[in-house]
């Protein structure tokens, strides 16, 4: 089975830097691969309230993850110092391909990479919406062609 290289901290748009904790490690002494589904969702969720794209209480339209996947580089663990990148990889009528690489400090390749596929939903139904067109500019700045 062919295994696809690591990609680089060019080919993402958006960071935001997370500090390991003792807690990630497991008995194996390095993060614990159910922890790096928590730094994505941390990443994405904070690009989603810094951009204004929802409002996690009081939105009508709000997101829910539809699928996730994580391919795993090398081994991370608590005390080192992260960062997780994100980009855009496919934008459609109401759902969004996130795709994210996490980096340790210092080092250009990444230590894991996945993705989120999140879906537009109306709060009280959990119906999907297309996304709204404030929210559709603020990830095409993010949006990389892969």
């Amino acid at each position: 089975m062919s295994r696809h290289p690591p990609g680089n901290r060019a080919a993402y748009r958006w960071f935001h830097a997370i500090t390991t904790r003792w807690m990630d490690n497991d008995i194996y002494g390095h993060v614990n691969n159910v922890v790096y589904f928590s730094y994505f969702d941390t990443a994405v969720s904070l690009f989603e309230v810094e951009h204004r794209l929802i409002d996690l209480q009081r939105s009508p339209i709000v997101c829910v993850a539809a699928e996730s996947q994580c391919r795993y580089h090398r081994p991370i663990a608590f005390p080192d110092r992260i960062t997780v990148g994100l980009r855009c990889a496919r934008i459609g009528t109401s759902s969004v391909r996130y795709e994210l690489g996490v980096f340790r400090d210092g080092v250009d390749s990444a230590a894991a990479e996945g993705h989120f596929v999140h879906v537009f939903v109306e709060r009280d139904s959990l119906r999907p919406v297309p996304i709204p067109a404030h929210v559709r500019a603020a990830l095409q700045s993010i949006m990389v062609e892969v």
